[in-house]
């Protein structure tokens, strides 16, 4: 069966013990409703931090931006309206951008470049396209994230998040493998910055 969010969802909440959804608003009664109520509202920066913490490749797009007729006040003599399912910028113009200058402001990129070709993280909303580890780890991250709220335990919340970045580092690694090693997913500046990004309040 392709994944959904349903599925993702209903299987994080097997993982707490809890019964699983058919949906996020309707349902046999209140407490399936409250369920899906709850993995609905947290669901949508759950998915956004986990694509984001990593250049999935199935996550991964590349775009030629226009600039916009306005120009930027000064300092940079163009601006671009990012895309609005842009979660991060990985390459300007083929370049990494630790390597570029540019400034982020107001969902716009700043730059010195009168054509822009943009490699970003986009909003992958489609978790039938996804690898299965990064399925999993949604499952776990959804599943500790609902942990305390459903069954108000600490310590179940605390294990789920330990075995969820203990499998990201798995996933990164698989995925990583698929690409060159030249890109830019390998990088290990990349690699570091994010490694510890699920250790905070899931």
């Amino acid at each position: 069966m392709s994944a959904s969010v349903i599925n993702i969802c209903s299987n994080a909440l097997l993982r707490i013990g809890a019964d699983p959804i058919n949906a996020f608003t309707d349902g046999n009664g209140a407490n399936e409703i409250a369920r899906g109520r709850l993995c609905e509202n947290l669901w949508p920066s759950i998915r956004d931090s986990l694509l984001r913490s990593h250049p999935w490749n199935c996550a991964v797009k590349r775009l030629k931006l226009a600039p916009l007729s306005a120009a930027p006040a000064f300092n940079y003599t163009k601006q671009f309206q990012l895309p609005a399912d842009w979660l991060r910028t990985l390459d300007i113009n083929d370049v990494p951008t630790n390597d570029y200058d540019f400034r982020m402001e107001g969902g716009k990129i700043l730059v010195n470049t009168d054509t822009l070709n943009l490699r970003y993280i986009f909003r992958n909303e489609e978790p039938s396209s996804w690898d299965a580890l990064l399925v999993e780890c949604a499952e776990l991250l959804m599943a500790g994230a609902i942990a305390y709220p459903i069954t108000k335990s600490m310590s179940l919340k605390q294990e789920l998040r330990a075995e969820a970045a203990r499998l990201l580092k798995q996933a990164r690694a698989v995925d990583g493998q698929e690409e060159s090693q030249q890109t830019f997913g390998d990088s290990p500046l990349l690699n570091s910055r994010y490694a510890n990004i699920y250790t905070g309040s899931f």
